[in-house]
């Protein structure tokens, strides 16, 4: 919720939201983090398959097979 509304349209006449969008800043800031994720341990995993099922399921669930109003049977 926004509670200084005064200050919100201030950052947005003058904010970030003018500036066109930077790819190759966008680029620089993307891997500057990974590297940064990298040094503190973090990134890439130790196991790459952990939590893999857990995402599959999630995939199942989410994914809509048929047209709305159809009635068939899951797997």
């Amino acid at each position: 919720m926004i509670k200084d509304r005064a200050y919100w349209t201030r950052w947005e006449a003058q904010g970030p939201l003018r500036e066109p969008p930077d790819f190759w800043r966008a680029l620089r800031l993307c891997e500057a983090m990974y590297e940064h994720a990298r040094c503190l341990g973090q990134f890439p995993p130790s196991d790459p398959l952990a939590g893999l099922e857990n995402k599959i399921a999630l995939a199942r669930t989410l994914n809509v097979r048929s047209a709305a109003g159809t009635d068939q049977p899951r797997s």
